[in-house]
């Protein structure tokens, strides 16, 4: 049994204690810090049979029963508390994005060299069954050479501008998903990103120096051409899908919903609309997620989710940034590493 210590009790580190607890059966949550635990969350904590909860993250990081850390407190946190816990010798899963500094990406890299720790990122929508199908279709030749890739991801609700102003940019907070998304669907790496974007949900947005409404072309290394497009606010719920071209077929899967009922009558076809929330649309994904990390540290394999294939979508969300300041085609070799 894996003993995981979870650093932050926010709502993603309440997702994966909820979500090891009821779905992961190799491992267990032994531990679990926040800087700012109240009672409400120590009640909740230990209705989850979680027996050590404390403020001080570092009580997770010198207890020798724990055998591996998560990694889900505040972005500017991520990175620093990788290097104590990989010095520490903890195995890792660090909620994306490592950092938004390239610099202390390359520092969390330089602490891994030499060591035999597991370092998962969090990108669960790789493990999610619809996109996963699609990469099933394209990797197998089931639609041929790929051509097209199209990813649309639009949320909800727009986010309000207190946290605008600390996400680092649409970009990096929300589109880096999609990023990893063209990555993983594609199997190729992106050499050159076109973006175009507006504040069309929140025009106070763009007082921020933000976007919520973008468009991006992504040229691939195998001469495929992906899109994507995002909007930070969809009046119908949350809008998850995927379209592969290729030249012998195409794949392309749509959004979860409550049930697949569709009601035909006079007043029109009506169906279902999208699960409304990302933790509906994606609870199974976060558990898999984790299955995977645990299985990795039992069975001695490499992670799913690579230091490497965490820093890409950084590097990609910075390509797109610059290329929407400077309004023209960027290409990954222009962002320095």
């Amino acid at each position: 049994m894996i003993k995981i210590g979870i650093i932050g009790a926010g709502r993603i580190g309440k997702v994966h204690a909820e979500g090891i607890t009821n779905g992961v059966k190799k491992a267990c949550v032994y531990a679990i810090a926040d800087p700012f635990m109240n009672d409400t969350q120590r009640e909740w904590a230990r209705g989850l049979g979680i027996e050590h909860i404390c403020t001080d993250y570092h009580e997770i990081l010198n207890d020798p029963e724990v055998d591996a850390v998560m990694i889900c407190s505040s972005t500017n946190t991520h990175a620093d508390i990788s290097i104590e816990a990989i010095a520490a010798g903890k195995h890792v899963f660090c909620e994306k994005p490592i950092s938004q500094d390239l610099a202390k990406i390359k520092e969390v890299m330089n602490a891994l060299e030499g060591r035999n720790l597991k370092y998962q990122v969090g990108f669960n929508r790789r493990f999610d069954h619809n996109f996963e199908a699609v990469r099933e279709a394209i990797v197998s030749g089931k639609i041929g050479d790929l051509h097209m890739l199209h990813v649309t991801a639009r949320d909800p609700e727009a986010p309000p501008l207190e946290y605008v102003r600390v996400s680092g940019g649409m970009f990096l907070d929300m589109t880096i998903h999609d990023f990893d998304m063209v990555r993983f669907l594609s199997g190729s790496d992106v050499v050159e990103v076109y973006a175009a974007g507006a504040a069309l949900v929140n025009p106070k947005i763009a007082d921020e120096g933000d976007i919520d409404t973008a468009i991006i072309t992504l040229k691939l290394a195998n001469g495929a051409i992906a899109v994507i497009d995002n909007s930070r606010q969809a009046a119908y719920g949350y809008d998850q899908r995927a379209e592969a071209f290729g030249s012998k077929g195409q794949i392309a899967v749509g959004n979860d919903t409550v049930s697949t009922a569709v009601l035909s009558n006079a007043d029109g076809v009506t169906a279902e609309k999208p699960l409304y929330f990302f933790l509906e649309r994606y609870m199974a994904s976060f558990i898999k997620e984790v299955n995977c990390f645990v299985e990795a540290i039992i069975e001695d394999k490499p992670v799913p989710v690579d230091i490497k294939s965490g820093l890409a979508p950084i590097l990609i969300a910075k390509a797109a940034k610059k290329s929407l300041d400077e309004n023209r085609p960027v290409a990954l070799s222009e962002i320095k590493f």
